[in-house]
């Protein structure tokens, strides 16, 4: 979902830049902004006591995050890190919301980009309840073919790497790059020089 960038700057937003690393904001934080990505690159996790992370989403250009506080008035529920330099629009929470009471069109954009992430979270929890890395792996990728992300749309070849594919379906990164293999054997998708292509 992506608020155009002439709406969001009429409406008071801000460019912020954020180095590669850099803590957006945090688990259990409260919510102050909307999130827009201009360029670069943003992963959204959860971190546990280890330090582990488990990905819930990698957000590209022209993708929002950190929006469910805005609506629910709860702290953030995951942390947001720039994985590259990179350029964000952010429009302080109480201008979104007068932004979203006189834009229906936007308003129901939000419902359903809300209901395609819950819709997501259930999918990645059925997936992990399987217990088959091969059905898990060949599925998330079949979900981000048919939903154009993180697939280069023009080469198939995938943008995730085979730790965030670990992170993100609960797998351990050994598991990902072993069945990864196999499939590639099997000619379920293609390994070319480290890339993979689906």
């Amino acid at each position: 979902m992506m608020i155009d960038i002439d709406t969001l700057l009429t409406w008071g937003a801000a460019y912020k830049k954020v180095s590669a690393g850099e803590y957006i904001f945090q688990e259990g934080s409260p919510a102050n902004f909307y999130y827009q990505l201009i360029s670069g690159a943003v992963r959204w996790v959860n971190i546990n006591d280890d330090g582990k992370e488990f990905l819930q989403i990698l957000i590209e250009p022209g993708d929002c995050f950190g929006e469910l506080p805005l609506f629910d008035d709860e702290p953030y529920a995951a942390t947001a890190i720039a994985n590259t330099d990179s350029v964000i629009l952010r429009l302080h929470k109480s201008t979104f919301h007068e932004l979203l009471k006189e834009n229906q069109d936007i308003h129901f954009s939000f419902s359903r980009l809300l209901s395609k992430r819950l819709r997501f979270k259930f999918f990645i929890l059925k997936e992990m309840a399987q217990h088959n890395p091969e059905h898990s792996i060949s599925t998330l990728l079949h979900y981000f073919k048919s939903n154009k992300k993180n697939i280069c749309t023009d080469c198939n070849m995938l943008k995730l790497t085979r730790q965030q594919i670990a992170d993100m379906t609960g797998l351990r990164v050994e598991t990902v790059i072993r069945t990864i293999r196999s499939m590639h054997d099997k000619g379920q998708l293609v390994i070319n020089k480290g890339k993979i292509y689906c």
